[in-house]
């Protein structure tokens, strides 16, 4: 599957993989993924939001998707941990405001972290890093098959179109050793509990929440507390989804993303 991201550049000595699409005088959007996939997520939206004359800049993290897998263990890859990447991806596309979407909010790990990662893989972990990175390659993908699955409703249109790409990103010689290193070890909700007191200061930006109404992943009892943690926001609760609704539900959450940009440019 053709990705979406087309360019790079070293930022702090490592290398980000990025893309830019739709017109130069366009009003800036930056689309966020969030683990375990990439700026591939938004293929289906990002059109709808070219077609609305806004000017679209995704990337992926370090350690996921294209962008560099740091062999230094000490780098912390956890997204919330990235801040200073994407302040200097910032600078790089000139870009001294702009409006974010972020997919699954870093700040829920504040509410949800109790059950993500799972208790399996808690137990995995436990039972030492270097067993999980050289599990048989079949063995650690059907696993990861099927959590990927989990995260949406409609299966077989998931499994039709990018879960191949998705499982590929973090399963064989480079993919599944980074999946442990710089995602699940990382997994710890540090960085959003240091702010998770000042939810409130989110006031001053508008906000929307945007959630799947059959997340399995994180349940939308969390969206609710999220929604009542950030006075002014919105919420908006998309039916027929799941976990992945850029996967899902593209249309819908383009035309949410488009009106609410819309209506704060």
């Amino acid at each position: 599957m053709q990705p979406l991201v087309n360019e790079h550049v070293l930022i702090r000595g490592t290398r980000i993989a990025y893309g830019i699409y739709g017109e130069s005088t366009g009003q800036p959007v930056v689309l966020l993924h969030r683990t375990p996939s990439s700026s591939l997520i938004w293929r289906n939206v990002l059109p709808h939001l070219t077609s609305a004359h806004y000017r679209v800049h995704v990337f992926d993290w370090l350690g996921y998707g294209l962008s560099e897998r740091p062999c230094d263990p000490s780098i912390d890859t956890l997204i919330s941990g990235q801040v200073p990447i994407l302040e200097d991806l910032l600078a790089h596309w000139g870009l001294e405001s702009t409006h974010l979407r972020i997919r699954s909010l870093a700040l829920v790990d504040v509410v949800s972290f109790d059950s993500y990662p799972s208790e399996r893989t808690k137990k995995q972990m436990e039972d030492g890093l270097e067993s999980l990175i050289w599990a048989p390659d079949a063995k650690h993908r059907a696993h990861y098959r099927d959590w990927l699955l989990s995260a949406v409703q409609k299966r077989e249109q998931f499994e039709r179109s990018s879960l191949d790409t998705f499982l590929g990103y973090i399963s064989g010689p480079v993919g599944q050793a980074s999946l442990y290193q710089h995602q699940v070890r990382f997994y710890d909700p540090k960085h959003t509990l240091e702010i998770a007191d000042r939810l409130g200061e989110l006031v001053k930006l508008p906000v929307k929440l945007i959630w799947g109404v059959n997340d399995g992943w994180q349940v939308t009892d969390w969206a609710h507390k999220l929604h009542e943690s950030i006075p002014g926001s919105e919420l908006e609760i998309i039916e027929d989804s799941g976990h992945s609704s850029p996967e899902e539900q593209p249309e819908k959450l383009a035309q949410l993303l488009v009106t609410f940009l819309s209506e704060h440019s």
